[in-house]
């Protein structure tokens, strides 16, 4: 499944990054403590953190994050959307909570990784 899908299937805003809309989505972590992110998320999931500042795209590039989505209608600063689009990791936002985010993604991954 491509990050476009996702955007696509849960109505997601684009705040950066569109140039990797078509990024490989493999699964996805929950977290909102960067070490956890960096100890266990694994290359090509999607991280949903209520995080906005920069340091979440350094994570995210060590990490080869396809895409991170932002919870509770927070919305990334400015800095965060310039590295996004540098670097080609979309920052994407909703209105719904983690918690009911992570729900509804796995759901829609699930097929994905019953196939492998």
């Amino acid at each position: 499944m491509k990050v476009r899908e996702i955007v696509k299937a849960f109505d997601l805003t684009i705040f950066s990054g569109e140039s990797g809309l078509d990024n490989e989505v493999t699964g996805g972590y929950s977290s909102d403590l960067l070490s956890d992110v960096m100890g266990n998320a694994e290359e090509g999931q999607i991280w949903i953190t209520l995080q906005i500042h920069k340091n979440i795209m350094a994570v995210a590039m060590l990490k080869e994050i396809s895409a991170i989505i932002l919870v509770k209608g927070l919305i990334p600063e400015d800095d965060v959307k310039a590295i996004s689009n540098e670097k080609e990791i979309p920052v994407l936002g909703t209105s719904l909570d983690a918690f009911s985010l992570a729900g509804k993604i796995y759901e829609s991954l699930r097929p994905i990784k019953a196939s492998r």
